[in-house]
């Protein structure tokens, strides 16, 4: 049978605190970034600003499950 590859949200949730906090960190620098860079100049793909906004919602989803757990 083929193996099932995980899905993002799956392999969150299977990944520390300590981890989801890092990629935390990094999603919102980048965040930053872009919104910085999109008032500068356009970005050639907007809907990317969307696709950080919804990745740092889930992690912080993810952190809050994590610490509601212990």
């Amino acid at each position: 049978m083929a193996d099932k590859k995980k899905t993002p949200t799956q392999e969150k949730s299977t990944m520390g605190t300590a981890e989801l906090g890092t990629e935390l960190r990094q999603a919102l620098e980048k965040r930053a970034k872009l919104e910085f860079q999109h008032q500068v100049t356009p970005l050639k793909n907007p809907l990317e600003l969307r696709f950080l906004r919804r990745e740092i919602a889930r992690l912080k989803t993810h952190i809050r499950l994590k610490e509601a757990a212990k």
